[in-house]
């Protein structure tokens, strides 16, 4: 069916423009010999074509483009016959005894043209008297295409101050009110498109109509490029009779469209001091006009406007833009109780980056709009709509992106209400922004109050907010968060001792919650970071804590126990052997050697309960062995001990290359060499033997010599 109404279409245009150009040659003959009477016939014929109403707004704006290049011929013949002596009043009176009246009006304007610029009679008579008979045509679309026309005509001689048909002190008034009169009666016939034909066209109708806006927009960039009208009369004048019809219209694609005109097209520093009566007419709006986008572009007008030079900052202060944008959202969304949540938080998003842009040192402000959100999205529970999980996101970046410091977006006290309202996945999202900004910008938090703040607001990658969908995650991406969160605990840092430690348990506190898929990411970094606490106390003679410095180091030994303990939940026994170890050989150079040896008893039980593959066991006990080895805080008694198990393990493994290398390794631990209490040649000796013998004879020769050993 569409096919047919396009195919008909199409015959339709051709016969209309076989028409026009049938008629258009007639009149180009009689112009050329001079025959004025033949040319206003011929051409009065020809502008017949555009009475037809079969064509859609696209079909009918080909065959106008054609009408208007033959007009603009016959308004060079219409000046050259003035020049002949013939009275363009005369003409003007001529043309208007043409039999339709569609025809009758595009001649008129199009002499009219001509007798403005022969400036015998002034430019406001003629162009009222022009926009006044325009009325006769109502059918919407004929009729916004003749005034188009004359729009397009009169744009360069509008009596402006400077133009050619300046006339009295009153002129700019007449130009203001030619061209808003204009406007007012295109918009009308534009609205009233929407009204004609059947229900089921509408979609088609407004289609149409969007193809013809710029049609009534462009009169509101005529208005705007008239120079003698200053911020007086468009405060007082202008902008008053531009809104009162936008809202009057009562027309959703009207609305929309012509507020985004006024913002476009008017200078950013009338907007400024207008701010007030511009605002008034959003409340006004059609409910269904998308009132977030406008606004966001006029937000982001002002602010791209404060950017400029810092000198119209003042101008800001003293209209006080933000209280008024503040207040006139508010407004919008009290007359709009069915506008959706992203509505909302769009409009929350741009008035925070405007805050953000324009008063980047009032965070009272920032934080203020985070608080309207909250109030906006209270009620609503956690938000699954995609798009307001986006405009949440850039809501909660703003702050990030402009100060380039988390430490800033965690004075904003409702920042982290906001994302209480996220999804859980979209948390994580934004977890991560939060994280990467502090990497990409190496910021500094330094306290165990910033740090606490932190990982609340960073919680869902730290802990599963629903268990329900932890079996969903990708591993890659989880693999991938978590590495960010070690990242984040490695950069973690204060130079007071008695901080980093109240730092470390707040980490620890919130880690330990994270369940046991994360503890293999979170564990070893903050155990690192606390053995580098370990390291700066060694060489203070005060302790930070209060008492003797064994005693502030035995306490973070306590709360490492304590954090690597829970790796047995996992299990991750191989990280926790490794990680006993770490702490073993630290406790080593802090001279705590109860301490160290808790930590290998600890190692040990480990290796015989839970490490029961035989590769690792093997890489465990060159791990024992190798640290061990570097031990001098042991006693006799315990390093023998150690050492004896050490040796007994080694000569268990399973098979016989392994149990000979890792024996081999064990007779190291009895020799040496900066230690001279630890140089026993016989058992070294005897273990190097058994190495060798061990190669070519059996498993129990081994044992036998492992025993002598002890």
């Amino acid at each position: 069916m569409m096919t047919g109404v396009a195919e008909d279409e199409d015959k339709w245009l051709a016969a209309g423009i076989a028409g026009l150009q049938q008629n258009a040659f007639y009149m180009h003959r009689a112009m050329d010999s001079n025959n004025l009477r033949d040319a206003l016939k011929y051409s009065a014929q020809m502008l017949s074509e555009l009475r037809t109403s079969k064509l859609s707004p696209h079909k009918y704006y080909e065959l106008y483009m054609r009408a208007f290049d033959e007009l603009r011929k016959l308004e060079m013949f219409f000046k050259e016959e003035t020049r002949r002596g013939c009275s363009i009043v005369d003409l003007y009176e001529l043309v208007q005894h043409a039999g339709n009246i569609l025809p009758r009006l595009y001649l008129l304007c199009t002499v009219g043209s001509v007798y403005i610029k022969s400036k015998e009679a002034p430019a406001k008579d003629i162009l009222k008297d022009l926009v006044e008979m325009c009325r006769g045509i109502q059918h919407p679309l004929r009729g916004l295409f003749l005034r188009s026309y004359l729009s397009q005509l009169s744009r360069d001689k509008l009596p402006d101050i400077g133009s050619e048909y300046e006339g009295d002190a009153d002129t700019i008034t007449d130009a203001v009110e030619f061209v808003i009169q204009n406007f007012t009666e295109m918009n009308k016939l534009w609205v009233r498109m929407q009204h004609q034909g059947p229900a089921r066209e509408k979609e088609r109708r407004e289609k149409e109509r969007s193809e013809l806006r710029d049609l009534v927009g462009k009169n509101l960039h005529v208005l705007s490029q008239i120079e003698g009208i200053d911020l007086d009369m468009y405060k007082d004048t202008v902008l008053p009779r531009i809104l009162e019809q936008v809202v009057n219209c009562k027309d959703e694609i009207a609305q929309y469209y012509l507020m985004d005109c006024i913002i476009q097209v008017f200078p950013d520093e009338y907007h400024l001091q207008t701010l007030e009566v511009l605002l008034s007419a959003f409340p006004q709006l059609q409910a269904s006009v998308d009132i977030k986008t406008v606004l966001s572009q006029l937000m982001e007008r002002l602010a791209s406007y404060a950017a400029l030079s810092s000198e119209v900052l003042p101008e800001f202060l003293q209209v006080e833009a933000f209280s008024k944008l503040n207040s006139a959202i508010g407004k919008v969304i009290e007359a709009q109780p069915d506008m959706p949540v992203v509505g909302a938080v769009t409009l929350c998003s741009s008035l925070l980056k405007f805050s953000l842009h324009v008063h980047p040192d009032r965070l009272d402000y920032a934080d203020q709009v985070l608080g309207s959100c909250v109030k906006q999205l209270s009620g609503k529970g956690k938000i699954e709509d995609s798009k307001a999980t986006k405009q949440i996101v850039a809501l909660l970046s703003a702050p990030l992106e402009k100060y380039n410091n988390v430490v800033t977006a965690l004075k904003l006290s409702n920042y982290p209400c906001v994302m209480e309202y996220l999804d859980n996945e979209t948390n994580k999202v934004m977890a991560t922004v939060i994280i990467q900004n502090i990497m990409k910008n190496n910021t500094h938090i330094s306290t165990a109050d910033k740090v606490e703040a932190l990982f609340e607001l960073i919680k869902g990658l730290i802990k599963d907010l629903d268990e329900t969908l932890h079996d969903e995650v990708d591993e890659d991406d989880f693999k991938e968060e978590q590495c960010s969160v070690a990242r984040l605990i490695q950069m973690l840092h204060n130079e007071d001792p008695e901080e980093m430690f109240k730092i470390i348990c707040v980490v620890k506190k919130h880690i330990l919650t994270g369940g046991p898929k994360r503890l293999s990411f979170t564990v070893p970094p903050l155990v690192f970071n606390s053995l580098k606490l370990v390291r700066r106390l060694q060489g203070q003679e005060e302790n930070p804590f209060g008492d003797d410095e064994s005693t502030s180091t035995k306490k973070i030994f306590q709360l490492l126990n304590q954090i690597v303990e829970a790796l047995s939940s996992i299990p991750a026994p191989d990280l926790a052997l490794r990680l006993y170890l770490q702490c073993a050989e630290a406790a080593n150079d802090c001279d705590l050697e109860p301490v160290a040896y808790e930590f290998f008893t600890q190692a040990y039980i480990i290796y015989e309960e839970e490490i029961s593959d035989s590769r690792a066991q093997v890489t465990a006990m060159h791990l024992i062995i190798g640290t061990l080895q570097r031990m001098h805080v042991f006693g006799v008694e315990n390093r023998d001990t150690l050492t004896h198990k050490a040796t007994g393990y080694s000569a268990k493994l399973l098979k016989k290359p392994d149990q000979c290398r890792a024996v081999y390794a064990c007779s190291h631990l009895f020799w040496v060499d900066d230690q001279d209490n630890l140089k026993d040649g016989e058992r070294f000796a005897i273990v190097c033997f058994l190495h060798f013998y061990c190669a070519f004879s059996g498993k129990l020769v081994l044992r036998i010599g492992a025993m002598c050993l002890s």
